[in-house]
Formats: C-alpha cells, structure tokens, sequence
C-alpha cells in the first residue's frame, strides 16, 4: 500500500525533526509546506535545518525569490506532481510544515483552485499599501471584505489573491470546486481518495499528525529560546543581506516575522529590545492562530510537546 505521511503543527513544535525520524523508518522523501522556506536566502528566520534536510533528499524549499508571489495554487501545482514522483520510485512522501492552508488546499481541495495566478495583475497590484488594496477589494465587493478576519483584511497576499479571483469571475470564468469540501474533513476514507485522484494512484493511506504546545507558558518559553538563538546565530546579518541584495520589505518573503521587526530595527524605527519583544509576541499568536484553524480538522491526530 502506497503511504503518505503529513506533519503539521504550531510553530516551534519541532517538526522537522519528527520528519527526519519519521523519514529514517519510512524510507521517506520530505516535501516542504513552510510558506517562507519556500524562499531562498530566507534561512535563519525561518529556521531551515539544512542541518537535517542535508541529510535527507527533499522537496519544495528553496523554490523562489523573496520578491516573489506564492500562493496555496502554486503549492498544489509543483506539490502532486512530486508526490506522485516520490510514490512512484516506492518512497513515503512526508510532507513537513506548519502552513495549514497549503495542506487544506492539496487534501481537500478549494473552490477557486480552478482559477489560475494572474501575474499582470499581482504585478499591479504589488506595490499597493494594504489600504489601497482594502480599497480596491471594497470596490470590488463590500460583501466579500466584510466576510474576512483582521489577519485576512491585513494580509495582502490574501488580498490580491481576493482581487483576482472577483476578477476572473467577472470575466466569466467557470469555477468547477475539486476535491473535498471541508465539511467531509471527518471522513479520512474520502480524503484518501481525493488524493488518489489527483494523485492518480491506487490505495493510499494517509497519516496525519499535527504538534502542539501542552501549554501558553511553555510555547512563550520555546519562542523566546528561538528568537535568541536566531539572532545569536546572525539574524541581523541575514535581513542586512537581503536589503543589500535589493529586497524590501514590502516583498513577500519578507512580510513575515521577524524580517519586519529587524528591518524596523535597521531603519531606526525600533530599538533592539522592543524589536525583539515585538518578534516574539508576534510569533506567539501566530501559533495561536494555527491551532485555531487546524484544530477544525478532525483528521488530524494530535501529540503534544
């Protein structure tokens, strides 16, 4: 039987190192679903192990540059096609990360995955404030950016991926929904076959496993342990790198923790400790906010740290 094993999780639960060992006894292949590993030279904040991966044929990090777009379509895209490679050579695929949004896409399927990347518009549409493109999502529809979260409405990514799909409706397009609705997440029988379909392989099992921290006191501690080891192990010189490489922060590698605080920090906005408080009590609720959406997946099986 053809085995597919997905590990996911709050930040700082140490997936990657249950990958490799879960690697080790599979004969497995990991494929990575980190949004911000998937950019190069984005190393030390975002903690790639090439320590562990180095050791271990991978997938999916490294794949483009920080300045830019990548979305849960582009994920699915370059990922089912890998996966299918690595079953075929009669490898475990193990699919490693923390963006939940990548894995609900490739489990369970969207309804907009039809509708592909309009890159004269996300070119347009790049350099636009948050505010400019809460402006032009309003004009679209006042409907639709009433519906999203304050993370949702802050995020341009998830704004101009908005602004697209309107778009490409409004232009006739026919969106056919593929895949798993996710009010059939409970069926992990259902979700097998989605995958085997587009997978177009035969009896796959699938094992999903999602960390968690046992409790706020301790994710705080871990997140705090991490963020100094970061910047003791060059943090700063990496986002001086980057800057001097061209990249801003308004690039969308670098709208992410960390990178926007130490960039903060290197403009003279932040001194160093309110830079660092700031990343830390940024990365916590981020961990917050994972749990809260895959908390909803009844298939994953949980373990605790």
């Amino acid at each position: 039987m053809n085995k597919l094993i997905i590990i996911t999780g709050q930040t700082a639960t140490g997936k990657t190192s249950l990958a490799f060992k879960l690697a080790q006894e599979n004969n497995g292949v990991l494929i990575n679903c980190d949004s911000r590993q998937i950019y190069k030279y984005l190393d030390i904040i975002t903690g790639k192990d090439y320590n562990l991966i180095s050791k271990n044929k991978i997938g999916l990090y490294d794949v483009i540059k920080p300045d830019e777009y990548f979305s849960s379509f582009d994920y699915v895209k370059l990922a089912l096609p890998l996966i299918k490679k690595i079953i075929k050579k009669g490898k475990t695929p193990i699919i490693v990360g923390g963006t939940y949004l990548y894995i609900k896409h490739l489990l369970y399927g969207v309804e907009t995955e039809n509708i592909p990347p309009d890159w004269k518009l996300r070119k347009e549409l790049g350099n636009k404030t948050v505010k400019e493109l809460q402006k032009i999502l309003t004009g679209v529809s006042t409907q639709l950016i009433n519906q999203l979260n304050q993370s949702e409405k802050n995020n341009p990514q998830r704004l101009i991926r908005k602004i697209e799909i309107l778009k490409s409706r409004a232009k006739g397009s026919h969106i056919q929904p593929r895949g798993l609705n996710m009010t059939l997440q409970s069926s992990k029988t259902n979700m097998a076959i989605t995958l085997e379909n587009k997978l177009s392989v035969k009896n796959l099992k699938i094992e999903f496993y999602g960390l968690k921290f046992k409790d706020k006191n301790l994710l705080r501690k871990t997140i705090k342990k991490r963020v100094e080891k970061r910047l003791k192990n060059g943090a700063v010189d990496e986002v001086k790198k980057l800057l001097e490489m061209g990249y801003t922060k308004k690039d969308p590698g670098l709208k992410t923790t960390g990178y926007q605080q130490l960039i903060g920090h290197l403009e003279g906005v932040l001194d160093i400790d309110t830079t660092i408080q700031q990343w830390i009590n940024k990365e916590v609720q981020y961990a917050k906010r994972q749990y809260t959406f895959m908390k909803k997946d009844k298939n994953i099986t949980w373990r605790e740290i």
